[in-house]
């Protein structure tokens, strides 16, 4: 038997005009170097139709990729709503990658236009010649656009197109966006997100289980929309008619203050060296009113119990740990404590990485292949499946990764019988020292719950005895002079005895990867060729 419902497909289209036309008066905000500039929801909507013509003229065709290079702004904003819903391919380049994976990813995706940021212009031109399909450039502002080709500006080529565009019905599988993996370990790998996908990604982010935002909130987004779709908050915020504020490349920690007191910012989203760098700042300047601010989402890495603490103690303000990859759009989990929680305990589950959202499934399984129990206990690494998870990646063949219907995370860690997700390691970063092993994020969080840390990342390292110790690489907070032993007395009554850490090292800044994380194979280089000054103790079982 089949339904009488309507087969309406599920389109990125669909969103804009909601968004357009429903929720016209919300905002936009991009934030200057000297201010801020707005435009309505209904304004940026009739700059997509105009964009979407535009491209049309350019040759760009339903199924063409059409790059952007770009921070966060309304421009940025722009393609992700016209793009997609004119039938082409919406393809975020990192700004941040080398130079060399730029132009891979600009060549394996063969995109056909790039629409680029004129403050970003000198980071294209250093692979211009590289690139193989590209046929025009449109830049946004003004800047040097000598050597370029074909150049488009934006402004003058939205100026010469009337608003009002004929949106095609499209197949709901086809292809969205695209977003490449940061490439940790050879070339980035292509996720392609389809239309579907998408929009199902965004029922389930804005629903009140996940962040629950309404046209009520003004959200700061400070993730990079070249990152896994800026977790889905462009979408989700034009949805429900959620002002956005975009800050571009103004994300320092006293910058950040500013905004959310000028702007009246009540949600954000942002990884956990972002909002470390806002306490660093915020110790600075008490004085900075924070008061609209009512939670924050925090994720791309695990997020210290310290931290979580410090913003609620601080800012006022709830931080909820989420947990997703570029391969699942991001969303898969999700971490607020249950309803039942006490209140003592709630920070034990605003720890964990999260719980598992619907529609998505998490299972824990053995090195031998086996499905572990979800009892909280059971450790092995997680594996992922759901409608808007990728099955595979683009032009490339991973088999390693994907096996049963199921997405190969490369996180370690365990699930409980409530869906609650704690995650131990990365399956390349996990210690194993006579034969067990030691969680580098588990030290990590408890060593930046030190006053005087302000980051601190963990390695293994070779032992001759043990197979392999953590390396502990602390970054002192300002003015602040914390030594080894110190911080080993801090960790003796948090961790097992045998997991105490006997090497440690301090740094001057912990090694960030393009969108923020620890570079821990920076420290793994830094310590192989002798670039870091090791101080090492006594081993905990002498």
């Amino acid at each position: 038997m089949r339904s009488t419902m309507q087969e309406v497909p599920l389109l990125i289209s669909h969103i804009l005009r909601h968004g357009q036309e429903v929720h016209g008066e919300s905002e936009v905000v991009t934030v200057m170097a000297d201010g801020y500039r707005s435009a309505t929801f209904a304004e940026v909507g009739a700059q997509a139709e105009r964009l979407a013509k535009a491209l049309g003229r350019l040759g760009v065709g339903e199924g063409d990729r059409v790059g952007t290079f770009t921070p966060n702004n309304q421009e940025h904003l722009v393609a992700y709503l016209g793009v997609p819903s004119m039938g082409a391919v919406l393809h975020t380049l990192n700004i941040r990658l080398f130079p060399e994976q730029l132009s891979y990813v600009t060549n394996h995706a063969e995109d056909k236009v790039i629409i680029a940021d004129a403050s970003v212009l000198p980071l294209l031109a250093n692979v211009w010649d590289d690139l193989k399909t590209v046929e025009h450039l449109i830049v946004v502002g003004e800047g040097d656009t000598e050597g370029f080709g074909s150049v488009h500006s934006f402004d003058e080529l939205l100026g010469a197109e009337e608003p009002g565009y004929d949106w095609p019905v499209l197949n709901e599988l086809d292809a969205a966006a695209m977003c490449y993996t940061s490439g940790t370990t050879g070339n980035p790998k292509g996720v392609v997100y389809s239309h579907r996908s998408t929009f199902l990604h965004t029922m389930a982010h804005v629903s009140a289980s996940s962040i629950a935002m309404t046209e009520r909130d003004r959200l700061l987004v400070i993730v990079p929309m070249f990152h896994a779709n800026a977790w889905g908050t462009p979408y989700s915020c034009w949805m429900v008619g959620a002002d956005l504020v975009m800050p571009q490349s103004f994300v320092q920690g006293e910058r950040l203050l500013k905004i959310i007191e000028d702007q009246r910012v009540t949600l954000s989203c942002g990884v956990p060296t972002v909002w470390n760098d806002m306490l660093r700042a915020l110790s600075a300047n008490p004085e900075a009113d924070l008061s609209s601010l009512t939670s924050v989402t925090c994720g791309g890495s695990a997020v210290p119990r310290a931290l979580i603490e410090a913003f609620a103690e601080r800012v006022g303000a709830e931080m909820i740990q989420g947990w997703g990859m570029t391969e699942t759009s991001p969303l898969a989990a999700f971490g607020r404590p249950p309803a039942d929680c006490p209140p003592e305990e709630e920070i034990d589950y605003r720890a964990k990485a999260g719980r598992v959202v619907p529609a998505v499934e998490v299972r824990v399984v053995g090195d031998d292949g086996s499905i572990l129990p979800n009892d909280g206990e059971a450790v092995g690494e997680f594996e992922i499946r759901g409608p808007w998870v990728t099955a595979s990646y683009y032009k490339d063949d991973d088999p390693g990764r994907f096996h049963d219907g199921w997405l190969r995370t490369g996180d370690v860690g365990s699930l409980d019988g409530r869906g609650y997700m704690t995650i131990s390691d990365r399956t390349k970063d996990v210690i194993k020292s006579g034969g067990e092993w030691i969680s580098s994020v588990e030290i990590e969080g408890l060593v930046m719950g030190h006053p005087e840390v302000f980051e601190a990342a963990v390695i293994a390292v070779p032992d001759e005895r043990w197979d392999e110790r953590p390396l502990v690489c602390v970054v002192p907070s300002e003015g602040a002079s914390p030594d080894a032993d110190s911080l080993r007395d801090f960790l003796a009554d948090k961790v097992a005895r045998w997991q105490l850490p006997e090497r440690w090292a301090f740094i001057d800044s912990v090694p960030k990867t393009s969108v923020g994380k620890f570079d821990k194979k920076v420290l793994r280089a830094q310590y192989a060729d002798g670039d870091l000054d090791v101080i090492t103790l006594g081993h905990p079982s002498a």
